[in-house]
């Protein structure tokens, strides 16, 4: 009598499931054609799906999408200590006893070449068929995606965040090469035997950019984008700060593709006093533990931002954990000019740029949009109260340069020249 038995999957196998399919998904080299939340979302709507259980452990599925005479098989999958002892083949026999009930004819599989499943396939007289090409677009948000992301408190970017990004071509540069262009195009990253990268840093003094580069290059890749707050996440549960960051973690994992983004991570990945009653030791042992699963998937990229890396805990920015340590830095006069001109608007044919760019050299690009819209302010008040009768000129934001606070300092650059040698890592 075979230690196994078959039945129906139902809503309560969906974690033992997931991890079946992470089991799975370790001894193939290349990502399946049905991703996860497919499968599940297959196997929770009614189709096929039939489930090996071994006293109340869940080792093996396998689940069917049902297309009138015909059938996909979209997952057959097993705990890694329970495989080579026929529980596969097993799998398909009942499977395919669902399908004939639905009158199914032609029982079809697409999977990677030696995936988990294929041997099961072949014991169980399927044939395979070469001289096929494959062919897929991806629309990289859903409709059942789309709930996941609002319930995250994401959203899709607008498109063109990428193009509008104002001067810092330096770091464009950097981030469009190391990051941008090897998720963009994975075929040719793969053909150069380049990794695509599923983690990385932007330090830099505030107000640097490194929220805008985040959000554009999830606009450019076309992800939807997940900002997690810190601050935010302890109210979120009963359970405490590393109890909100596996929740937010596995809820990620019901998105075909994202990026998450931490701002001000040293708040959650401080450096540790090694104390044991430390309340930080636990969060950032906790982050430490979660990033290695999430670059385990496709589909993913962590970014986080910081205005002080050398704060961050030396195990966090341990190689292997993150791709790339990339800094953010503020706008040289070429950058600051660029910025200058996006936020003048039409002004910008009238005003003398370059004096605004000599002027604002302590200023950060939101120090400069801020200073902007005061000298726009400013002459609008006093075409209100003054009947001016002309927009703001070159000496009215000069006005309000002289009247903005600088994030800069010399301390800070000095601090920021510093953690460059140090911490930068390309």
């Amino acid at each position: 009598m075979s230690a196994w038995r078959f039945r129906d999957f139902h809503d309560g196998d969906l974690d033992q499931a997931i991890q079946v399919w992470d089991q799975s998904r370790q001894t193939d080299d290349r990502f399946p054609v049905f991703p996860v939340s497919e499968v599940m979302a297959a196997a929770r709507s009614g189709q096929p799906a039939v489930v090996a259980v071994v006293g109340e452990e869940l080792v093996g599925m396998a689940v069917a999408q049902v297309q009138g005479e015909r059938a996909w098989v979209l997952l057959v999958a097993l705990a890694a200590r329970w495989r080579h002892r026929g529980i596969g083949s097993a799998l398909l026999v009942e499977l395919e006893r669902r399908l004939r009930e639905l009158g199914v004819r032609r029982i079809s599989a697409l999977l990677p070449e030696s995936a988990t499943g294929a041997k099961a396939l072949e014991n169980s007289g399927y044939g395979s068929r070469g001289g096929l090409t494959y062919f897929e677009k991806l629309e990289h948000l859903g409709p059942a995606d789309a709930g996941l992301l609002a319930e995250l408190g994401g959203r899709v970017m607008p498109a063109g965040l990428w193009e509008a990004l104002a001067g810092m071509e330096q770091e464009k540069r950097v981030v469009e090469r190391r990051v941008v262009l090897p998720l963009a195009r994975p075929d040719l990253a793969d053909r150069h035997g380049v990794v695509p990268p599923k983690a990385v840093i932007l330090f830099g003094p505030p107000g640097t950019g490194k929220t805008s580069f985040a959000k554009a290059v999830a606009s450019r890749l076309g992800w939807p984008f997940v900002e997690l707050f810190p601050s935010r996440l302890a109210a979120s549960t009963g359970g405490g700060l590393a109890a909100s960051l596996r929740e937010v973690f596995a809820d990620l994992a019901g998105l075909e593709s994202v990026l998450l983004f931490i701002d001000e991570v040293e708040e959650i990945a401080g450096v540790r006093s090694g104390q044991a009653v430390d309340p930080a030791r636990g969060v950032t042992n906790e982050l430490l533990k979660l990033i290695p699963g999430f670059r385990e998937h496709e589909g993913r990229l962590l970014i986080c931002a910081t205005n002080s890396v050398r704060s961050l805990d030396s195990a966090f920015l341990r190689p292997g954990r993150f791709d790339y340590v990339i800094p953010i830095g503020p706008p040289d006069p070429a950058a600051r000019a660029a910025v200058w001109a996006r936020y003048l608007g039409a002004a910008a044919a009238t005003v003398d740029i370059a004096r605004l760019v000599a002027a604002s050299e302590m200023l950060t690009p939101a120090d400069i949009e801020f200073a902007a819209r005061k000298g726009a302010q400013a002459a609008f008040e006093q075409e209100v109260t003054e009947g001016r009768g002309e927009p703001a000129g070159t000496e009215d934001y000069l006005a309000a340069i002289a009247d903005t606070r600088p994030t800069l300092t010399d301390q800070a650059l000095a601090e920021f020249q510093e953690d460059i040698e140090r911490y930068t890592r390309l």
